[in-house]
């Protein structure tokens, strides 16, 4: 099994990161793993305390009830509520067994402060996130004329 600092490098969030980096963000990081059918986080829940990385495995992430995703290998979640320490504003559920890296929010939080790159990167992918979910609200508000 890769150590924990070379499965972090694979996931594109890390990319670039030297190994000191990644060795000390390693350090952050504790393992859970969660048997077929069981519940990560749930939507609405004001438990935003973990950001969560798949290890190995695959899950499920349903916004109202509604699969939206399949996240596997490298794949994260749980950075929207660690960052606005809002309610989860998904559901994430193992789809077969899962092996997932989680960090608490503010171990992370003192982590990309000291890592501009990393914070960088999580900038652009909530953009990506917002511009996704603007573009599927138009499609509803579209379909519902």
């Amino acid at each position: 099994m890769p150590s924990l600092a070379a499965e972090l490098a694979r996931v594109p969030l890390f990319a670039g990161l030297n190994q000191r980096q990644l060795g000390k963000l390693a350090r952050g990081f504790k393992e859970r793993s969660f048997a077929p059918g069981r519940t990560v986080v749930r939507e609405g829940q004001m438990d935003g305390v973990g950001f969560f990385v798949v290890a190995e495995g695959e899950a499920i992430v349903e916004v109202e009830g509604t699969e939206v995703a399949r996240l596997g290998p490298g794949a994260y979640f749980g950075e929207l509520a660690m960052l606005t320490e809002q309610p989860r504003g998904a559901t994430v559920t193992a789809a077969a067994p899962l092996r997932c890296l989680v960090m608490a929010f503010w171990d992370f939080r003192a982590f990309a402060k000291a890592n501009p790159d990393v914070s960088w990167k999580l900038l652009q992918h909530l953009a990506e996130l917002l511009a996704a979910d603007r573009a599927r609200r138009a499609r509803a508000a579209a379909q519902s004329l």
